[in-house]
């Protein structure tokens, strides 16, 4: 299994030796998390009756520069916990009525993920679901096969002047295009238990940004021609929000996204036949912002 020494879990391929400093991701060798409550805000197949069990992971492979987690991917917010402690996290939840445990933002540490699933894997009686932005490399995504019920990662970006210009990642979309067709391949067909809850397969998400409608109904066509509606549902989302630390050299993210925008995309999806999800305008607003605040994290709290 990789480890923390030569870190090169994700296409930054960074090469750090975490045990002794910070990778690309901004974190060290030992997991790091913010939150870890039951989510009632997912898509209806995910958080269906009690919510998802969320588990958020600080730091990011990507660092985008509008990002609405950015407390906790830009600024390092969290506590440091060991495998053996998320594996009693993921229990916890459960107890308390999880519809899933859904691990977000994980990928940067993957070895204790996978070390924290093999104590207590066999105790699950819920689906396990990756939630992930989606610039992952297949070799990565490869290791946690037989370990991931459900994949939900993002689509950002097609357009590498795009992904360059507001994550330094020109090539998000050649690796993230191949890592989730490896996740489809491991997840298989959709498969939901009697109260609708997704308990297998993959969730494309995609948020509309300001003036990428274009790249958005790109995105469109790459899902329709690689994925079938019996393997993939999609998430196109509204919820894109304008916060104040975003930087002026950005001005045409200083606003929401109109309807226009978000409409002509899910109109161009509907065209293409692709089944899924869509939000409301209103889901764009601070207050869906989660308080990062350690809750369920900490073992006194």
């Amino acid at each position: 299994m990789k480890d923390y020494s030569r870190c090169e879990l994700c296409p930054r391929r960074c090469g750090v030796n975490r045990y002794e400093s910070v990778g690309f991701c901004g974190m060290g060798a030992v997991p790091k998390t913010a939150k870890a409550v039951l989510h009632k805000w997912e898509e209806p197949c995910i958080s269906y009756k009690n919510g998802a069990g969320t588990v958020f992971f600080s730091g990011c492979s990507l660092h985008c520069v509008y990002c609405q987690n950015n407390a906790i991917s830009n600024e390092f917010f969290g506590a440091e916990v060991d495998f053996r402690r998320l594996a009693e996290i993921y229990l916890h939840l459960q107890e308390i009525g999880a519809d899933n445990i859904e691990l977000v933002t994980p990928t940067h540490f993957l070895p204790d993920i996978i070390r924290s699933l093999d104590l207590i894997k066999h105790k699950l009686k819920i689906p396990v679901i990756y939630n992930s932005g989606g610039y992952e490399l297949t070799e990565t995504i490869k290791m946690l096969d037989g370990y991931i019920d459900v994949y939900m990662p993002d689509i950002k970006y097609f357009s590498p002047d795009i992904s360059g210009k507001y994550s330094s990642a020109p090539d998000y979309f050649e690796f993230a295009s191949s890592a989730v067709l490896e996740m489809i391949n491991q997840a298989g067909q959709l498969k939901f238990n009697q109260n609708g809850g997704l308990i297998k397969g993959t969730v494309i998400r995609h948020l509309v940004l300001p003036n990428c409608r274009h790249d958005s109904m790109k995105i469109m066509d790459w899902i329709a021609e690689n994925t079938t509606s019996e393997n993939v549902l999609v998430s196109i989302m509204s919820q894109y929000t304008p916060f104040e630390f975003i930087s002026d050299k950005f001005t045409e993210l200083k606003r929401q996204i109109t309807k226009m925008e978000y409409n002509s995309v899910v109109r161009y999806a509907e065209k293409l036949g692709i089944y899924g999800f869509t939000q409301q305008k209103s889901s764009s607003d601070a207050k869906y912002v989660p308080d990062f605040n350690l809750e369920g994290i900490l073992k006194n709290r």
